[in-house]
């Protein structure tokens, strides 16, 4: 598996807090099959000249002499504070591909999103939105209209286990076929992107776990258009019940 957003480059931002405490994730990752892993710390648009990129780089040299597993790439987790800002530059990108991680900000869907994201496009890059289902304010009408100017959508996979209306969502572009890849945005905690894997081998979609989970961000770390992910019928009812045994399972 490939997981492309994480916060485990230790005490850079509200994710872990030390090095001990992410290689023990790292550690914990690399046995449930991920091989590659870009570390995403937070970044406001506004302030991306003054990212601390040099410090970034060098935490991240630090943390692979620990870990001989999974890979680690450098990346971010751009935040859309303010519009029009340049994030085309090599330093903004993941692992040194064309793709760059964004999201929102925090008061929901921004009125002019799609527009902002067809500029990112146009600019060279190819955003990445972040966590799609968690915006308020965010439907599947928004989602469609955001792929189709050229953005990919990263579902979060602890909210397809998840309750509430964020799951729903979650669950609802899955069916749609509007998720593109998943990762775990993992905090130094026990979120985990092999859970969901688990979930959709559990319901028989095991090629869409590949495709969501390995393949997607695969190909974007190569520069490659992600393949169509096919909508999904999901059990009624079942997600609670398996998430239940997948959790108990890493309890």
């Amino acid at each position: 598996m490939v997981d492309l957003h994480t916060h485990l480059l230790p005490g850079v931002d509200d994710g872990s807090r030390t090095f001990e405490r992410s290689v023990a994730v790292l550690a914990r990752m690399a046995a449930s099959g991920v091989t590659t892993l870009a570390c995403t710390p937070h970044l406001r648009a506004s302030q991306a000249q003054e990212a601390p990129r040099a410090r970034h780089e060098s935490l991240i040299a630090d943390l692979r002499a620990m870990v001989p597993a999974p890979q680690l790439v450098l990346g971010w987790e751009i935040m859309l504070d303010e519009p029009g800002v340049d994030l085309s530059g090599a330093e903004f990108r993941l692992g040194g591909s064309t793709a760059v991680l964004v999201e929102f900000t925090h008061s929901g869907v921004p009125p002019r999103a799609s527009f902002e994201l067809a500029r990112l496009r146009e600019s060279g890059v190819v955003p990445v939105l972040a966590h799609p289902e968690r915006y308020w304010g965010a439907s599947v009408t928004h989602v469609r209209e955001w792929r189709s100017v050229g953005a990919v959508m990263q579902g979060d996979a602890s909210y397809l286990l998840g309750k509430g209306e964020r799951a729903r969502l979650a669950r609802a572009l899955l069916e749609q076929g509007l998720v593109d890849l998943l990762a775990s945005d993992n905090h130094g905690d026990r979120r985990d992107l092999g859970v969901a894997r688990d979930w959709l081998v559990e319901i028989g979609a095991g090629a869409h776990a590949s495709l969501l989970t390995t393949v997607n961000p695969s190909r974007l770390l190569r520069d490659e258009p992600v393949k169509p992910v096919p909508g999904l019928e999901l059990p009624r009812g079942f997600a609670d019940q398996l998430r239940d045994i997948l959790f108990g399972r890493r309890a």
